[in-house]
């Protein structure tokens, strides 16, 4: 059996803030550095979802709204193609237009 590691290492400030993230996929030979990580994972013994978010300190409020944007529309996209519910999928991008317009990241549609 194949095995893959993701390795996030997270450097924390004298306050415990986060500072720096870097991240690493040892079978994509890839290695970044982020400014904020959303990890969600299910815990089928519980049935619930345990879920890990990180922002460095540095990041900027306008780029968190953005980053949250675009993790809803990810989420939409995942959710369509894990259940082919292609319908809850849109409605879930239609609030993700609503939120982005809220915000200002987007023009209003004028729906």
């Amino acid at each position: 059996m194949k095995q893959s590691e993701i390795k996030f290492t997270v450097t924390l400030d004298e306050n415990n803030l986060p500072e720096k993230i870097d991240w690493s996929a040892e079978d994509g030979m890839e290695k970044s550095a982020s400014k904020a990580v959303m990890i969600a994972l299910w815990d089928a013994n519980e049935n619930n979802t345990l879920r890990i978010d990180l922002w460095t300190k540095d990041m900027m409020v306008d780029e968190m709204k953005q980053f949250y944007h675009q993790c809803l529309l990810s989420m939409a996209d995942t959710f369509e193609r894990a259940t082919g519910e292609g319908d809850s999928a849109k409605e879930m991008r239609a609030y993700a237009q609503h939120f982005a317009e809220k915000l200002n990241l987007i023009e209003k549609t004028g729906n």
